[in-house]
């Protein structure tokens, strides 16, 4: 499985001419080996075939992404690359922190979206930026640092992109290099470790900051936000590829392992004090060339749900130099979607249902649903589904992001709520859980009450959207029993995730409180404090410079 990347999976030819990016004054000289030809197969012995007949002169040239200057003045701080590389202090606080809320949230995401120069292409491609807001006896601690990767390090040093991140890859000089660069995709050398992602706290207390590669898993130090080395899998496992939201409580860290070869799934665990991760179980892909897409995935309390989107992985796109407006990814609508049910214990898959299309990031939470004599008849699994629609992917291209011009452009997205028999039909269903309307028809990044993973649950907490807009501006509580949201808006503002963090003692789902990010559009930005019931604000904290747009973060609590 070490080869995971690698399989002429597109169902149609791969010409290595489509893949080009060459730039005579940006480059560094790589070599190939012929060990693993076996593995790359027709494609790459097609491409050195080429590279002994072809002349430079003959090469195909393909245009050099467009040069989009960074003008602070024009571009909204929340797109716009961090000031600078690390800063802490602490932050003044309006209003009053509770004194019960005592360790640091983290949050993850690309920070940095330039090298020398060169404007990256993509939201995804930026280099991680570590926020974390630390919280004791009603003061706030705030600091920011970037996350050391071997990709931010070698791009600093070389003053370039060295590694293939998200849509950006290495520029080459000629053919030659090209195939040189083929050859390190084989082992994933040349695959970034951004770990640009998400960070999760493991049940050891160890601190991982992750992205879909799985050399991209690096150790943290949650104080510090130091850089510590990579979390090294133990396993024999192999593949470089996973799930960017495994699920972790204290007691399990539960993953998928994508497998593009023989087009399935892994689920597997990994206990807390190790790095080796067991196979529950293995799913196979009911449908399509390539497994879906799985940034993310729910469980129940007995079950694993593995989703297939018809959004699927795709080789030819991984190889490209210029990316697809799907990227890393082919829709492919006749292979239909699926959900597979796995059960924990015994890695069984109890069903394979058919739904209706979907496009989703990120999953919410998932639960069974008994019957009167306590027997799992279905579950229920919610995610923020964008109406089966990839365009999502090409709308955070980030020149769509910097030249809003006020026009409603963000596609509609919802609560999609799948139902899985498990009487053995063969479909399932897909609903909204609530009006799309309540939350402006935007939708994503949530997160719920962690004492209500996997099992039946009342609220989540997201972005939603004020209209018009071009991307999740607000911030909403939903009621999934009276089927309303509660939202919270700040004109010009893009906030980032809403985090809740329980109260020690609650027996109230939503006794909390939520913490957030915003970026303001003058340039400033202020952490976020709202009271999770009333969903009203309690406290804020002015930064002393805006920051970047994040992504997921984690609670570390003070021990």
């Amino acid at each position: 499985m070490d080869s995971l990347w690698f399989s002429d999976i597109c169902g149609h030819h791969v010409s290595p001419f489509t893949m080009l990016d060459f730039d005579q004054s940006c480059h560094r000289k790589h070599g190939f080996s012929l060990e693993n030809k076996l593995v790359f197969g027709r494609l790459y012995k097609q491409a050195l075939t080429i590279a002994r007949v072809v002349s430079p002169s003959q090469l195909a040239i393909v245009p050099s992404p467009d040069k989009e200057p960074v003008d602070p003045d024009h571009n909204h701080v929340a797109w716009t690359s961090v000031k600078q590389e690390r800063w802490e202090g602490e932050l003044v606080v309006q209003g009053e922190i509770p004194l019960w809320l005592k360790g640091t949230y983290l949050r993850n995401g690309p920070g940095l979206w330039h090298i020398e120069d060169y404007n990256f292409r993509h939201l995804f491609d930026g280099y991680a930026t570590l926020v974390k807001l630390h919280f004791e006896d009603g003061r706030l601690i705030a600091g920011h640092r970037q996350i050391e990767s071997e990709a931010y390090k070698a791009a600093k040093k070389n003053k370039k992109i060295c590694f293939r991140e998200f849509s950006e890859v290495p520029k080459h000089e000629n053919f030659m290099a090209y195939v040189g660069d083929l050859s390190k995709l084989l082992s994933g050398s040349s695959l970034t470790d951004n770990a640009n992602t998400g960070v999760v706290k493991l049940g050891d207390g160890r601190v991982v900051c992750l992205t879909e590669t799985q050399k991209g898993s690096l150790v943290i130090d949650p104080n510090s936000l130091e850089t510590l080395g990579r979390f090294e899998y133990s396993d024999s496992l192999g593949g470089l590829i996973h799930s960017a939201h495994p699920i972790v409580t204290d007691a399990e860290f539960l993953t998928l392992l994508p497998d593009l070869l023989k087009p399935g799934y892994l689920v597997v665990r990994m206990e807390p004090g190790t790095n080796e991760r067991k196979v529950i179980g293995r799913v196979n892909c009911s449908g399509g060339p390539a497994p879906g897409w799985v940034h993310s995935f729910p469980v129940t309390q007995h079950y694993v749900v593995v989703p297939e989107m018809p959004l699927r992985y795709c080789a030819q796109n991984l190889l490209r130099a210029e990316p697809t407006p799907l990227y890393k990814f082919q829709w492919h609508p006749q292979s239909k979607a699926y959900l597979h049910v796995m059960c924990k214990a015994s890695g069984k898959v109890v069903t394979s249902v058919e739904v209706p299309l979907f496009v989703t990031f990120h999953f919410i939470n998932a639960y069974e649903e008994e019957d009167e004599d306590g027997r799992v008849t279905s579950i229920i699994a919610d995610c923020c589904e964008h109406h089966a629609d990839t365009s999502i992917l090409d709308q955070l291209r980030l020149k769509n992001l910097r030249f809003f011009k006020g026009e409603d452009v963000l596609p509609d997205a919802r609560v999609g709520r799948f139902k899985i028999p498990l009487d053995g039909s063969r479909n399932g269903k897909l609903e909204a859980a609530l009006d799309a309307d309540e939350h402006g028809r935007g939708m994503d990044m949530c997160s719920i009450n962690p004492a209500y993973l996997g099992k039946k649950y009342r609220y989540a907490y997201a972005c939603g959207a004020q209209r018009p807009c071009h991307f999740p501006n607000t911030l909403t509580k939903l009621d999934f029993v009276e089927k309303k949201a509660k939202n919270w808006y700040d004109e010009g503002a893009v906030p980032s995730e809403p985090f809740f963090v329980a109260r020690p003692g609650a027996t109230e789902e939503d006794d909390g409180v939520v913490i957030s990010l915003i970026s303001e559009k003058n340039g400033g930005g202020y952490a976020l404090l709202l009271d999770g019931s009333t969903f009203k604000e309690i406290a804020r904290a002015k930064l002393p410079y805006g920051l970047p747009y994040g992504l997921h973060g984690c609670w570390v609590p003070k021990k």
